[in-house]
């Protein structure tokens, strides 16, 4: 039904496990004849549709959450409003290209989670420091300064 209202259905099966998922992907992208932009709460493999291959996307607090908590722990925030997951999501969905789009996801692929989490925590803190959240200095050099108080998991 959404198909016939829209050009590019979002369909958003959020509920966990997989198994419970309002619809899947591949029925999100038969019911829409490819046109859907599917993203779910559990992983779901890649599907193949009238010759294209779409990507869905997982929508969850992966994205969001790793950024926002770097973000607001680096510049020492006192407080976290609801205004900075606005600016978490702006962030994010400013991560996501053309490229992501035609292959049917709204987000990066999750192996630019690092790059996208380090986005994230740049556009919070600098929230933070703009709107009086944190008493700490405003460095001179915000990326620097976050990817400084980033974990490497490299050794």
């Amino acid at each position: 039904m959404m198909a016939g209202y829209s050009d590019r259905p979002g369909i958003f099966a959020l509920s966990n496990p997989t198994t419970k998922a309002e619809c899947s992907a591949q029925q999100s992208y038969e019911w829409s004849g490819g046109r859907a932009i599917f993203a779910s709460g559990s992983p779901f493999d890649p599907v193949e549709y009238d010759g294209a291959v779409f990507h869905p996307g997982q929508g969850n607090n992966s994205y969001i959450f790793p950024g926002v908590g770097l973000g607001m722990i680096a510049c020492q925030a006192n407080t976290i409003p609801d205004s900075v997951f606005l600016q978490s999501a702006r962030a994010l969905a400013s991560s996501v290209n053309e490229a992501d789009l035609k292959r049917g996801s709204i987000y990066p692929p999750l192996d630019q989670i690092r790059q996208v989490s380090l986005k994230i925590a740049i556009a919070v803190a600098a929230y933070a420091w703009d709107h009086g959240l944190t008493g700490q200095p405003r460095p001179d050099d915000i990326e620097n300064f976050i990817k400084s108080a980033m974990y490497d998991p490299n050794y």
